[in-house]
């Protein structure tokens, strides 16, 4: 497409305002672009940033990872939370290993068919390690482009086919452009145009804003999910999960009794745990991580 009026500024804001992140450098490899993207699911830049300097030293390629138990990844993941993704991520590294030599596939359709792997992660994947083209769209993007663009405060809960073809007629031609668009933009949202607090007086494309000119209208749509987490089985798994974590070998059952008082929700997040894999029962009364 001819450039749109909303390239040149939000470009410029990207290229004095970005973060120094190691998967951003130009020196990272394709792994870890996909490992930071696993972690960065869900979860804040600070909190990754450690574990993903950990994860790279300890496994620098995927067949290293590959080689590695899961129960090794899970204990590595530490406490980022949604721990299943260090399954998907070491599942990913096997199939990376054992289908493409170890290499970190360039071809989103090939990206798409690795375990955990998404249309997002496989197109971000795509652009930010080979500079591909292509439709980048997470959380902060999304938002960028309602507001910019729809004139609202939130998208939809989940991707709509308009708000694709609105990001796809944006998407720059050039494909090394249109890959520093992607993270342009999404860096954007996660500075700027927040979802709690944006700072609308900072942005570079203030004046071209829809939802600024609308006079920001509230939004109205469908109910946005929340992340409840006091109470919650993914606390009580995480808790149990740290016991497995943090022990040598295996843990017996008292010692997961005394983290979380209510025993039938214990019982039913620790049976989650051994259906998802990240714990095994080593005997009648004894589990440890995989």
């Amino acid at each position: 497409m001819p450039d749109s009026p909303l390239h040149p500024p939000i470009l410029d804001w990207y290229d004095a305002h970005q973060r120094d992140l190691p998967w951003r450098r130009p020196e990272a490899s394709a792994w870890s672009v996909l490992v930071s993207e696993f972690m960065l699911q869900q979860t804040p830049v600070a909190r990754v940033l450690p574990v993903h300097d950990a994860w790279l030293e300890r496994w620098p390629t995927p067949a290293a990872l590959a080689a590695a138990s899961t129960g090794d990844a899970v204990r590595a993941w530490g406490r980022l939370g949604y721990p299943r993704r260090a399954l998907r991520l070491h599942a990913a590294a096997a199939a990376i290993t054992e289908d493409h030599g170890g290499v970190v596939p360039a071809e989103y359709d090939d990206l798409r068919a690795l375990p955990g792997v998404g249309d997002y992660t496989a197109a971000a994947v795509a652009s930010f390690a080979y500079g591909r083209r292509h439709v980048v769209l997470d959380t902060n993007v999304r938002r960028v482009l309602a507001r910019a663009v729809g004139g609202v405060e939130f998208p939809d809960p989940s991707p709509t086919r308009a708000e694709r073809d609105t990001a796809t007629v944006l998407l720059p031609d050039d494909p090394a452009v249109a890959a520093t668009w992607a993270v342009a933009v999404m860096e954007l949202g996660a500075l700027v145009c927040t979802a709690a607090a944006p700072r609308c007086d900072d942005c570079p494309i203030a004046t071209q804003c829809a939802w600024r000119a609308a006079g920001w209208p509230s939004y109205d749509g469908p109910p946005r999910r929340s992340q409840a987490w006091s109470g919650t089985d993914r606390q009580c798994r995480g808790r149990l999960l740290a016991v497995l974590r943090d022990a040598d070998g295996p843990v017996r059952r008292a010692a997961l009794d005394v983290v979380w008082p209510d025993a039938s929700q214990r019982e039913r997040c620790l049976d989650s745990l051994l259906a998802d894999s990240l714990a095994v029962q080593t005997g009648p009364d004894s589990y440890s991580l995989p």
